[in-house]
């Protein structure tokens, strides 16, 4: 089969950060009145999974160039950087990829971020999402180096359609292995994130609500979405998050809970015999876009304002270039005072077919 090449970023879809429109001091709000609130930084481009929906072999395959080392952002300019968000209104940070974990010496970089404090002196958020592969073995390090809680993806439980997701030939006994040793470790409350893609997985929804019900990990399902241009999307392929719920409430009744915070993507909903709680993450046919507070920074320091972006804002030529914390925290707050970002509000069949930003490039 022809490899595919998709090009994640060019000069030419570089945006020119934007003359300062807010103070440098202080908590930057977008043109939505949308404050700043969650970081998440991609640490890696590569992955030992081939996501149908986020890394197609065909695209992704033996030959495809990732970053040099020397492109990616070192742990010192990512805890530079983190440091800065913190003094600019952030008070969560989530480590993602590609697969985090594949990065050499991560227990590092965890322990430079988990001594970041926030203005007000409260230790920063400090979470990671994972594939699971290399949990089992690296939970303990990761908790003692800091970290406070994990995601784990995990979109089926027979290993038939989760092998045929994850294109690798990797069993779910693996993944189930490290979610254990996360919530053994205290890395908990562990959320389980399963991507549901119509005519492929469906038939796993009872079975992963049943599974994880009284286990104590929170089940998260997320509707297929239309992240980046090699995961062939398109809107017969979404089940609707309304329609996951009414099928888990009709064997295992739920109840709708209140958001934990302002501005978080997942509704929640409790098994009324109170053995657990699930959360759907709907941007396909729920748009949340009014209460999004996240930034990504990239493997290499580009700034994006939506997982759904275009291009984005090179931050690693300001580190570079030797630019000081103050005027990196004036350009955060430009960038983000700018922000008109609400793409799954106004999501047509036009747009979906954008090249976007993929989604191993920022992280979902």
């Amino acid at each position: 089969m022809t490899e595919r090449v998709i090009a994640l970023v060019d000069a030419g879809r570089r945006k020119p950060i934007p003359a300062a429109l807010a103070p440098a001091a202080g908590a930057a709000r977008d043109t939505l009145g949308r404050p700043l609130r969650d970081l998440r930084i991609s640490v890696t481009d590569r992955c030992n999974f081939r996501c149908t929906y986020c890394m197609p072999r065909e695209v992704f395959g033996k030959d495809y160039d990732f970053l040099a080392h020397d492109q990616l952002l070192s742990f010192e300019e990512i805890a530079r950087l983190a440091k800065i968000f913190a003094a600019q209104g952030i008070e969560k940070i989530r480590l993602t990829g590609g697969e985090p974990l594949l990065r050499r010496n991560i227990e590092r970089l965890i322990e430079m971020l988990a001594a970041i404090t926030l203005p007000d002196g409260r230790p920063i958020e400090l979470t990671l999402t994972t594939n699971g592969s290399l949990l089992a073995r690296k939970a303990r390090a990761l908790r003692d180096a800091g970290l406070a809680r994990v995601t784990v993806s995990l979109d089926a439980l027979d290993d038939a359609t989760f092998m045929a997701m994850n294109d690798a030939d990797f069993p779910v006994a693996k993944v189930l292995e490290g979610i254990d040793a996360a919530a053994a470790a205290g890395l908990a409350p562990v959320k389980v994130n399963m991507v549901v893609k119509r005519g492929v997985n469906e038939h796993s929804i009872l079975p992963m609500a049943r599974h994880f019900r009284r286990g104590g990990q929170v089940l998260r399902f997320i509707e297929f979405m239309d992240v980046g241009a090699t995961n062939g999307w398109c809107m017969d392929d979404v089940i609707p998050s309304g329609e996951i719920v009414r099928m888990i409430g009709a064997e295992m009744p739920l109840d709708p809970v209140d958001p934990n915070y302002i501005g978080e993507v997942a509704e929640r909903w409790r098994y009324r015999d109170g053995s657990g709680e699930i959360g759907v993450i709907s941007s396909v046919t729920q748009a949340f876009c009014r209460s999004c507070t996240r930034a990504r920074i990239s493997t290499e320091g580009m700034l994006y304002t939506c997982l759904f972006a275009t291009s984005g804002y090179d931050f690693r030529a300001l580190l570079r270039e030797g630019k000081s914390d103050e005027q990196i925290r004036a350009a955060i707050g430009a960038v983000w005072s700018a922000r008109d970002d609400r793409y799954s509000e106004i999501r047509t069949a036009a747009t979906a077919r954008e090249r976007k930003i993929e989604m191993s490039y920022i992280g979902g």
